[in-house]
């Protein structure tokens, strides 16, 4: 099993970041009480802190400078 599959904490943080960049509501949070949730919503801050700062979510996509 990958490594990512096994952290669920990481990967709820992860998750809710891309939530909250994206511009999603907090109430999205697909985990019930407990540490996972905790992490989803810690996520949905900072990537909603960087909406507001002018990060874009690139969707699947890089862009590369200068090629």
């Amino acid at each position: 099993m990958r490594r990512s599959k096994r952290d669920m904490i990481k990967r709820a943080f992860e998750r809710g970041y891309q939530m909250g960049l994206s511009g999603r509501s907090k109430e999205t949070c697909p985990h019930g009480r407990g540490p996972n949730q905790l992490s989803w919503l810690q996520g949905w801050h900072a990537g909603h802190v960087d909406q507001w700062d002018g990060a874009t979510a690139l969707t699947g996509s890089y862009q590369l400078s200068g090629y």
